[in-house]
């Protein structure tokens, strides 16, 4: 039986190190490409990228629950350093980040109240991955009310809801827990109080997010609550401090799944504002609430302001779509949260490994085109061959069988001395495409992204004949230690057709009594989603976005799976930092669309005329599919 594997060595088969033949089946489909559209940047502003960058790792790590901000000053950052005994005896459990490795934090948010004695409480606790290589973040929220085991270094102290290893056992029993329940290795540790988030977002000037429904709540008389104060309407709108406190950590007549959207909207929503519009001006005015309320630990020591710039650069520069939300599916019970171990799994696999092409290839399917990404292009149809660049024993065919049990043809010359590189000085793996194959160039991208740090070129003349024919020729450097990284999955959603019904009615009598107190063109929602009604607490609002620009919105209500409020925004302003950065545009029967993705899910369509734009925004958990957005934008006609 191995004589007869071993033949199939150097016919196209799959091999692993011990010599035997891997054969998956794939099937094969063509590749579609689309433009992303990239906003123009005059040279003050790209010279302002600098500034700007380096307060955005921690608008990103800082606070789960909200963000926040990391300056640029030596001394700020000195002060952030951990210091307190609490993140010190933490930060020693953390894990050394592998050079070229993307890297993980553990954002803890807490509410330490004047005249508490204790630690205080951990209300948020989110993980945070960064990989330059991809150019993705991808982020973790674990419901507070999550039952688990909760650990305390080696030792078990119970079994408890989540938030509550942080009043046990401190930053380290938060840590600790984490690791165990998920595998993963953390390498920094942020904790943020949720005072000096308060005073974050009131010195950066408040942060505009697009707020689903209406949010009330106040404490009064008969009427008191356990729950904050909230007063908020829906639409996009500028939020402050303790608003935003509010808002973020709101459950009284939702849930910890809807908090946990709302903190990452926020998130991301901060990201949009600082990216799109800030100054050293406000950086200076936040120097004094980050200092005193932050605190970073990372392994090892070393230096933080150099960890700071390379993480808060990568930040600000981070394309579109490429902000993922890995969810844990399964959750049940109200009070007190329970998932299978297998949905937790799969939820740290997502985060580990979000799909990058996601956004191209859903917005394919949903206008009912080929996928556009390399995703087409299955490893089954991807042959490789594979050489020994660092003289190292066993590298290569190391390589070529992690490669093969992923499912990549391996081709293997019959002489020994052909699978070897022509020098052994390769430092970093090569990724070499033959350019007279077609989709050559995007499978080598997709077999480089495997070993974290490998460079990507075309094939040179010198290993053409090593190359025995190979769409991908891989050369392996000295920074391969016998791993490949883990293979992004492919969440692509299927093609369905649209949940929507033909029904302006509910709007149109409602925009028409709008149309003389605007001065910009309403339009209203010929199509709607299929099980959603207008809202009845506040179906419409008309009000003013900022200093000269006006806003409409309407509100909707979907009953889906789960109900979930999605809405539509008109307004003529063209610079909200929402709309700054869009994933693609597109020409529908002569009108112009720009689709905004979160992951695979379009979170916002934007229908853009001369005289205003009409936002279609989902709803926060993304309820509504994907051609169920499209066709809601594209049945927007205006108010006769």
């Amino acid at each position: 039986m191995r004589t007869t594997l071993k033949r199939g060595i150097g016919r196209s088969a799959g091999a692993n190190g011990n010599g035997s033949a891997v054969l998956p089946p794939a099937i094969l489909s063509p590749v579609k490409r689309y433009t992303q559209v990239r906003p123009r940047r005059s040279r003050w502003a790209l010279a302002g990228r600098f500034f700007v960058g380096l307060l955005a790792l921690v608008v990103l790590l800082a606070l789960g629950s909200a963000g926040g901000a990391y300056l640029y000053y030596h001394e700020s950052v000195s002060a952030v350093e951990a210091h307190s005994k609490d993140v010190k005896i933490a930060a020693k459990a953390l894990d050394i980040l592998p050079a070229n490795q993307p890297g993980i934090a553990l954002v803890i948010g807490y509410d330490k109240r004047s005249g508490d004695t204790d630690r205080g409480r951990s209300d948020t606790m989110m993980l945070l991955r960064a990989d330059p290589e991809t150019k993705a973040i991808s982020m973790l929220s674990f419901p507070r009310d999550l039952i688990t085991t909760l650990w305390c270094g080696d030792r078990i102290v119970a079994t408890d809801r989540i938030n509550t290893a942080y009043a046990l056992c401190g930053s380290k029993g938060a840590l600790d827990t984490v690791k165990k329940l998920t595998g993963l290795p953390i390498n920094y540790l942020i904790t943020v109080n949720f005072k000096g988030f308060i005073e974050i977002v009131d010195r950066v000037g408040g942060v505009w997010v697009d707020v689903d429904r209406r949010y009330y709540n106040r404490n009064v008389g008969t009427e008191a609550t356990n729950y904050a104060n909230i007063d908020l309407k829906p639409g996009y709108q500028r939020v402050k401090g303790r608003a935003a406190l509010a808002y973020v950590r709101y459950r009284h007549t939702d849930s910890d799944l809807f908090r946990i959207a709302r903190q990452q909207q926020f998130v991301k929503a901060l990201k949009q504002q600082i990216s799109s519009n800030f100054s050293v001006f406000k950086a200076l005015k936040v120097v004094g609430a980050i200092t005193h309320n932050v605190e970073i630990g990372q392994a090892g020591g070393g230096s933080l302001e150099t960890t700071i710039r390379r993480y808060a650069l990568f930040a600000y520069g981070l394309p579109s779509g490429h902000f993922f939300q890995a969810k844990i599916e399964g959750l049940s019970g109200t009070n007190e949260l329970s998932a299978p171990t297998a949905d937790i799994a799969a939820a740290v696999r997502d985060f580990e490994t979000p799909d990058v092409e996601a956004p191209q290839n859903a917005t394919a399917v949903a206008f009912g085109r080929k996928a556009a990404g390399v995703k087409s292009l299955p490893p089954s149809h991807i042959s490789i061959s594979v050489l020994n660049g660092n003289g190292i024993d066993g590298s290569a065919s190391n390589a070529a069988y992690e490669l093969g049990q992923k499912g990549y043809k391996i081709i293997l010359s019959a002489n020994a001395a052909d699978r070897n590189a022509p020098t052994y000085d390769y430092f970093h793996t090569k990724a070499y495409f033959d350019r007279r194959l077609r989709n050559a160039k995007a499978a080598a991208k997709k077999v480089a992204d495997l070993f974290g740090d490998a460079d990507l070129a075309p094939l040179p003349a010198r290993l053409r004949a090593k190359a025995n024919g190979a769409m991908v020729t891989v050369v392996v450097g000295s920074t391969f230690h016998g791993t490949l990284a883990p293979s992004a999955i492919d969440k692509t959603p299927k093609k369905e057709p649209a949940h929507v019904r033909f029904d302006p009615s509910q709007s149109r009598s409602l925009l028409r009594g709008l149309r003389k107190r605007v001065k910009f063109p309403l339009m209203v929602p010929t199509v709607v989603e299929r099980s959603s009604s207008i809202d009845r607490e506040m179906p419409i609002r008309s009000y003013s976005l900022k200093k000269g620009e006006q806003a409409v919105r309407l509100t909707f209500l979907a009953a889906i799976e789960q109900s979930g409020y999605w809405g539509i925004e008109e307004t003529p302003w063209e610079d909200a930092p929402a709309l700054q950065q869009p994933s693609f545009r597109h020409v529908i029967k002569g009108r112009e669309y720009y689709f905004y993705y979160n992951g695979p899910h379009l979170h916002m369509v934007v229908l853009k005329t001369r005289k205003a734009g009409y936002w279609v925004v989902n709803t926060l958990d993304e309820l509504l599919s994907n051609e169920t957005m499209i066709e809601i934008a594209k049945g927007l006609k205006p108010v006769r």
